[in-house]
């Protein structure tokens, strides 16, 4: 049986970097529209955390009973080191779905969004699916995708929306570097599996563009938000901010870069997760100063 701490492994807390920066940022823009709800807030935040710890405990039951997760050069898995039963992580990964639609409901009810009810069945059925089912689609290469459009747009939106602020352009333009700082992270994680998911059939977008060009499309998605920072300065001087994420992004992309794998890439994972909640934080400060200046 699993130890507390195990649990906690399981849930890989590695990840929190790309469950707060969406909030993080959806609340800078509505503190800038003047229209911040605290409690509003705090439920968005309690979504996110319960989502993505419910698609790591997911993804920990699918890759486990399938046998994928048996070689390993990452963290512990429970399912495939045996700590703890596939049932167990299952029913872990359900519940954590139960309080994110919990809190979603009621974020919903207090804002009259209702249509986002089908937004939300969307994230939990992405987040099911993505190592889930007979045909999961992180397999096929859509995982970065996925993760562009759940973690970027739609958290970081959503955030904004149930907290009766306007979508603005500044907002937008954010919510696109996150959602590619939160991909970033996910192909540095699957570059360091390439081996050991081709063998297993794991066709992500790592195994399919190869060693070389996950490492160019690394750099490109990291590199990216910090243009976006000069642009959004333009408009308004705060979000400058975000910048101050470059010397870590510069850092991250000379690493990857330089051609190291396997065990080497587990800090580079870290540190890109620093780099997301880095410019976030940056970008939020950024928002939330340019409409009160």
């Amino acid at each position: 049986m699993a130890t507390v701490a195990e649990w906690i492994e399981g849930a890989r807390p590695r990840t929190l970097p790309t469950m707060v920066s969406p909030v993080l940022v959806g609340c800078g823009a509505t503190i800038g529209a003047h229209a911040f709800g605290p409690w509003r807030a705090l439920l968005a935040l309690i979504v996110a955390l319960a989502l993505g710890v419910g698609v790591n405990y997911a993804n920990d039951y699918s890759d486990g009973i399938r046998g994928t997760d048996d070689e390993r050069v990452g963290p512990v898995r429970l399912v495939a080191s045996k700590l703890a039963s596939p049932e167990a992580v299952r029913t872990a990964a359900l519940a954590c779905f139960a309080i994110a639609g919990l809190a979603g409901l009621t974020l919903v009810s207090l804002s009259g969004t209702w249509w986002l009810i089908a937004v939300g069945a969307a994230c939990v059925l992405a987040a099911w699916f993505y190592t889930g089912g007979k045909r999961p689609y992180g397999y096929a290469g859509l995982g970065e995708l996925a993760v562009f459009v759940f973690y970027g747009p739609v958290a970081v939106l959503g955030t904004v929306i149930t907290q009766d602020a306007p979508v603005t352009a500044p907002a937008v333009v954010a919510s696109v570097g996150v959602g590619m700082l939160t991909s970033a992270v996910l192909v540095a994680n699957n570059l360091r599996d390439i081996p050991t998911d081709a063998a297993v059939g794991k066709r992500t977008l790592a195994v399919r563009l190869g060693d070389r060009d996950t490492r160019r499309l690394y750099a490109a998605i990291v590199l990216i938000p910090l243009l976006f920072s000069v642009v959004l300065a333009l408009l308004a001087w705060p979000l400058v901010l975000g910048l101050l994420a470059a010397p870590l992004a510069i850092s991250v992309t000379r690493t990857v870069r330089s051609g190291v794998g396997g065990r080497d890439l587990i800090p580079v994972l870290a540190k890109t997760g620093l780099l997301l909640l880095v410019w976030s934080a940056g970008t939020a400060v950024g928002l939330a100063l340019s409409g009160w200046l």
